[in-house]
């Protein structure tokens, strides 16, 4: 069965997208991937690289009046999130295919996604829930659920979940809690009663993220990783990792974000993806050496940083590492 995906992204995040395509064609035998090009560098770029299973679309094609409309009153990730709903529709309506899936490109495969549609069946519309760690629960203002992986069949409970999502986001999404809403994503909160044909993931290897991850143990045979273990001791296989928060400055330095990641979860997962993401970063600048293709940005540096880098230290979740050791084999 082919497996179709959406997915939005710009140059700046060029790399994690080829990491998300190349880790989909590694594990999965069937599959397309439609990326939508948030920017002309992005664009030009993904068509000289010339991916066989992906349709690259421009942000020209995309965009209709509606989303036009709302564009200038919301900041760069807003407006990502509020495309989000239509990247699926425009998938679906043009492109006339079964079902659409979309993924956030800072997400990595680790094993087939069939587990992930067997799961589905015969429902339309399948969403993943965040799975915090208790002391990172953040479901009143960020959401039960995680709008990560989401897929829509192209049928009537499917249209009328997106569409009503795809309104509710033109009218309403910003970087804040406000009234029930943050983002995209709250409005995912109230979907099992609101409308029918929805499934929620239960496979636990589907959204592992740094949020959760402190749940779980891994499970390794002949020094080679094969799945992780939960604290009632079930054990199911990694079905992808979700690098939320990864960041990239002009100093030197690697982000891994503000939650406790233990040595083992930098060793098998953090190290890895950002060595892979070197060998796309020298690949995409020698197409266009102009592109910042990690999202190079300048550290913030203020009164507070000593500060805070005591009150990180103590609580284990200073996770800044130089750049060159995290890509040293």
């Amino acid at each position: 069965m082919a497996y179709n995906f959406s997915t939005l992204f710009d140059s700046n995040y060029i790399t994690r997208g080829l990491a998300l395509y190349y880790s989909l064609e590694k594990h999965c035998a069937d599959f397309h991937l439609y990326i939508v090009a948030f920017d002309e560098k992005c664009y030009q770029v993904l068509k000289k690289i010339n991916l066989s299973k992906a349709t690259i679309i421009s942000l020209t094609e995309f965009e209709d009046e509606e989303l036009l409309k709302v564009k200038p009153a919301r900041n760069k990730a807003e407006y990502c999130w509020t495309s989000t709903s239509s990247t699926i529709l425009y998938v679906l309506e043009k492109y006339k295919v079964e079902s659409c899936t979309y993924i956030d490109s800072d997400i990595y495969f680790y094993s087939s996604p069939k587990p992930i549609f067997d799961e589905l069946g015969s429902k339309s519309i399948l969403i993943t829930e965040h799975r915090y760690s208790p002391q990172y629960n953040k479901e009143v203002k960020s959401g039960k659920y995680c709008v990560q992986l989401i897929t829509f069949k192209n049928d009537e409970y499917g249209l009328k979940a997106l569409k009503w999502w795809r309104d509710r986001s033109i009218e309403w999404c910003f970087a804040r809690y406000e009234d029930g809403k943050f983002g995209d994503q709250l409005y995912l909160d109230d979907w099992t009663e609101r409308f029918g044909g929805v499934h929620v993931l239960q496979h636990l290897g589907g959204g592992i993220a740094s949020w959760n991850v402190q749940q779980y143990s891994f499970i390794n045979e002949n020094n080679r990783l094969v799945g992780i273990e939960n604290k009632t001791g079930k054990k199911f296989d990694i079905i992808f990792y979700h690098f939320h928060y990864l960041r990239f400055f002009t100093n030197g330095k690697v982000e891994l974000g503000r939650r406790l990641l233990s040595k083992d979860v930098i060793d098998i997962f953090y190290k890895p993806y950002i060595r892979e993401l070197e060998q796309y970063k020298k690949q995409v600048q020698s197409l266009d050496n102009t592109v910042n293709s990690n999202g190079l940005s300048i550290r913030q540096i203020s009164w507070k940083t000593p500060i805070l880098y005591l009150y990180r230290k103590a609580k284990g979740v200073y996770n800044i590492f130089d750049y060159e050791e995290m890509i040293a084999d």
